[in-house]
Order: C-alpha cells, then structure tokens, then sequence
C-alpha cells in the first residue's frame, strides 16, 4: 500500500538531510510504528505520504514514496485526500470549521458523499470516539484531547485507505487513548485500513504494531523489523521493555500481560527489598531528617515541612513550621458559559511540592492552571498566587511569581529565531545571558540557533518554550501536558531539571496524562472529574489503586509498590 524506495529529504540550505536512504514497504492492512528521538526526521516521513512534504512544505525529496500506487512526486495532497487521511501533531491547525459535527463532516462534503451517508458515518465516529455530547460544541471551547478526537474523527469519516496519525494520543488521558487505539484496531483488522503512526508514547501502542520503523538519528538509515526485536537496541523504549532488558527476558514483553506472566521471579527478588517509601532497618526517619535519596513520599513531607533547610527561600523557615503556600485556590468555581469547568474545588500548593494534575479530557485541568495565572476569572471562590490574585495582578509583577507553559507552546514563542527567543527570555527574566539557551541545549541537545521556530518539531518547540518559563525560575512553576512530542531521554532531562527546581523550594504542577512522569516526578497526584477534586494523595497510593493511571511498572509488579524502572534497578 505504502512503498519508500531510497527516500531522503532535505530541507532549504540544510547541509545534512532530515531522513535519508529510507526504503520500507507498508503492506495493506498493517499498523506500522515510526519510533526515534525527538527531531530525527518522523513528521518528515509521514508528510511525504500524504503529499505535504515537499508540495507544502517545501524541501527537496530525493527517491520515491507511492501510496496505492500513486506517486507523491506527481500528486499533490488534495489528489490524494480520497486515499489518505493526516493528523498532524497540532489538531488546532487541522480544522476548518468551527463546530464538531461540522467537521466530522467536512472531509466527506469535499469529497462529494451523499448527505446520508455523511449523516451516518458522522454518528458512527461520535460514538466510536465517545464524543456524542460534543457533536455542537465549538472547538475553540474543547480541551486539547477533546480537540485531539475531533480531528482524529474528522479523517475517520471519509473512510480512507491510508491513516497517517502523527502523535495521536499525545493529548488524550489513558481510556481516550485506548478507545482510540481501540478503532484503530478495529479499522486495520476488520477493514484493511493501512495505519503508518509516530508516537512517543510507546507504552501505549507498541503492542499493537505489526512493524516498528527506527529512526535512530537526524539523517540515518531506518531500522525495520517485528517489535521486539528493533526494541532490543531501540535507544527509545516504553518501561515496559526497560524492565525486561534489566531482568534479562528475551524476547522482550511488549504489553503489562505478556510482562506480568514472566515477573514471578523478580517479584520474589523484590520482596527482599523494602518498597518505595518504607524506610528500611536502620535507615532514618522524617523526624531524623530525610535525605536526599528521592523518594516520592519524603519528598512530599520536606516540602511541606521545610524539612531539607530549603523553604527559606519561599516559606516562613525551618524546624517543623509550617510554610506558607505558593498557590491557594478555595472554593473556586469556574463557569465558560454553559459549562462549569470547575466547581467548589479547593487546592493548595507548598514549597518544594510537584503535583501531578490528572484525570480525563475536559475534567478542567487547564482551567485549573490557567486561574492561577489570572488567564480566567473566578466565577466565586478565591485564587491567590503567593498572597496575590492573579487576575487581579499586572503581567509583569505576575511573572515573578508564577509561570506557566501552555498546551499549545508556539503561544509564548514570538521571534524570528531560538537564538532571539532566548535572548528575550533572559532578558525578561534579567538573567545571565545564555541561560535560556543552556536550557534548551540541555532539554534537547542539537536544536541551531538559527532557526525559526515554526521549522522546529513538536518536541524542539516544546523544549523551547519549557526553557523560556524556566529561565525565569519562578516560584510557582506550572506545566500543562510538558511531555507531549519529547522521547524518553528528553523527558528524563526534564525531569532532572524540574527535581532540581522542587529541591529548591520551587512547588510545580503538571496537568499531563503522562502516568508514566507522575510516577518518575510527581510526590502527590490530584486527580479531577468534572471539575472536582475526587482524589488527593501521595502519588504510590494514587496511581496504584487506579487502573487507568497506574505506570506500567505498577502493573506488572503489583501487588508490591514500585513505579520505575529506576526504583527497580536501584532495589536490585
């Protein structure tokens, strides 16, 4: 169905290709997986199949790509809408219409399907995607998973032959996803629907891949073959695969089941080990005064207490007392309009804290963080930000409390090029020239000063805009879904970096669905429905009892309470 013979791309006046000397064969009816770093060439290679590379996105392509025949050198992508359907990583700039029904419907108007067939396939996706209660909702009121499904749906309904989804669960929480991959199955096995994916999520697809294509490095040669055998030497791989390289099973589990069936031994090896958060024989207490060996739950409590001689910088001191919080919000209600994102809830964040902020799509977690920056108006109740209000605050006093990173990161990015973008920051937050750019070197090593950031992938741009919010070291820091389009590496580098911040006081929120960072990350997890608080707690008592948040680490060890490959390793 799909064909690449010999197939490089280069962009402009680059001196290296963005993928090079790509020859793979999609079969009709496959999910084939594109696995590999942030900015190594992914989105490049799905552009090519439907046509946006280079018709659109300018570029010289080198080789050839056919899809069911159709030579994408010669067909530019509205030849070839009829046969493949794109989602790009950002749903905002795929819609045309302003409301969902309108768009589930929009690609089969074009195509000229008869207005029953359309009435009918536009009910089968809103119940295939759980999205019926959406179908007259504008999108521009959606959370961005809702969004996510939305435009996911709107390339469902002209049944094409041809899939090409790039990061298309990036912004759903875990049963989304699964309800998604769930059609996908569906459309593959019982239609023969061909479904060329790139995702960074591995955890939650790389069971259901017939082929997985590695992209190992800007410009290399792809690496083709069955799942477990390219995860062997993959430099990417979901937790899964990482606890099976370290218990030494082969072949490799790619799914919680197939891993759970071989862990009896390493449970037995475990259970010699005192759990995460247990402290073991002769090893000192809180009351001691914790060290600095990482664990969730301690962490937690020196936040709270200003146990680690670290709270003077935000709080009211040491010994016990009890710091002042960062971020308060009490009985807060939000209402946009008919909907009430957030009722009654009340939310408190103390030095030192990283909070993760979960639950489903459209629970109001990005209401949440966004009342703490004064972007929404309390309808009652009260929001303060280190004794200020928020929306009631100027901008620039704002900043020098709170900062946030939005879903969407190209909002705070403005200049020309990275290197003028992290002048500005360090400007604006008066710091050592160089600083935001060390950030973004570190986050994502091999991102150049000169280009634009429309040019940069998902990851680079969300790298940028975490090293913008970050130069400025505010004291509140707040992230909504900060992992999206990063690979594991990237996201270890954050997370070292976010640690370091809560070491020094800093309180953090991330509002992700990324069980797999609350677990490494956070020491207490919040989890919204419907704009409620209906669980608040440290985070292995949390995600352990849930099964859509539990790591994937959680499942296969259960009942024993590891949440990393790391706690794991260090245990062993």
């Amino acid at each position: 169905m799909i064909r690449f013979d010999d197939v490089s791309v280069t962009y402009g006046d680059a001196a290296e290709p963005a993928v090079a000397g790509v020859d793979l064969t999609v079969p009709e009816g496959e999910l084939v997986l594109l696995v590999g770093p942030s900015g190594v060439g992914k989105s490049t290679l799905l552009g090519a199949v439907s046509g946006l590379v280079p018709h659109f996105t300018g570029g010289t392509l080198r080789g050839r790509v056919t899809v069911d025949g159709r030579d994408t050198r010669t067909h530019k992508p509205r030849e070839l809408a009829d046969l493949v359907g794109t989602v790009g990583q950002d749903p905002l700039a795929h819609f045309v219409t302003d409301v969902v029904e309108d768009e589930l419907a929009y690609g089969m108007e074009s195509l000229g399907l008869a207005p029953e067939v359309m009435r009918r396939r536009v009910e089968e996706t809103l119940d295939l995607l759980g999205m019926a209660d959406l179908r007259d909702r504008p999108i521009a009121t959606l959370s961005g998973g809702q969004q996510q499904r939305v435009a996911i749906g709107s390339v469902l309904t002209p049944h094409p032959k041809v899939l090409v989804l790039d990061e298309p669960t990036s912004a759903l929480d875990p049963a989304a996803a699964e309800e998604v991959l769930a059609v996908l199955q569906r459309l593959v096995h019982d239609l023969g629907t061909t479904v060329l994916m790139a995702e960074h999520r591995l955890e939650r697809v790389v069971q259901y891949a017939d082929q997985v294509v590695l992209l190992p490095s800007p410009g290399a040669r792809s690496v083709v073959g069955a799942p477990a055998e390219v995860m062997a030497l993959s430099p990417v791989y979901p937790p899964v695969v990482g606890l099976g390289r370290l218990a030494g099973w082969n072949p490799l589990p790619l799914s919680v089941r197939d891993a759970r069936r071989r862990a009896g031994a390493l449970r037995e090896r475990l259970g010699k080990s005192p759990e995460p958060g247990a402290p073991s024989a002769g090893e000192a207490g809180p009351a001691d005064g914790p060290s600095f060996a990482g664990r969730a739950d301690t962490q937690a409590t020196a936040g709270r207490t200003g146990g680690w001689g670290l709270a003077p910088r935000f709080g009211k001191g040491r010994g016990g007392e009890q710091n002042s919080p960062l971020g308060e919000a009490l009985a807060l209600t939000v209402r946009h309009g008919r909907v009430e994102a957030l009722r009654n809830l009340t939310f408190t964040l103390s030095p030192g804290e990283t909070v993760a902020l979960m639950g489903r799509n459209g629970a109001g977690k990005s209401t949440l963080l966004s009342a703490f920056v004064g972007m929404v108006e309390p309808t009652s109740g009260t929001v303060a930000v280190r004794g200020r209000t928020p929306h009631r605050t100027s901008p620039r006093e704002l900043i020098q409390h709170v900062g946030l990173v939005p879903q969407e990161p190209r909002d705070l990015l403005y200049a020309d090029t990275v290197a003028a973008e992290c002048a500005a920051a360090d400007a604006d937050a008066q710091a050592r020239p160089g600083t935001c750019r060390a950030l973004v070197s570190e986050l994502l090593p091999g991102v150049p000063d000169a280009t634009h950031p429309r040019d940069l992938s998902e990851g680079q741009r969300l790298a940028l805009a975490l090293a913008i919010v970050l130069t400025g070291r505010p004291p509140l820091l707040l992230l909504d879904e900060p992992t999206r389009g990063l690979d594991y590496a990237a996201k270890a580098r954050l997370v070292r970096i976010l640690k370091g911040l809560a070491g020094e006081g800093h309180a953090i929120v991330l509002a992700t669905h990324d069980v797999e960072l609350a677990a490494e990350l956070a020491d207490r997890v919040v989890i919204l429905a419907d704009g409620e608080i209906v669980a608040d707690g440290p985070t292995s008592e949390v995600v352990v009892s849930s099964p859509a948040f539990a790591p994937q680490v959680a499942k296969i060890l259960a009942p024993q309470k590891w949440l990393t490959v790391t706690q794991v390793k260090e245990a062993l």
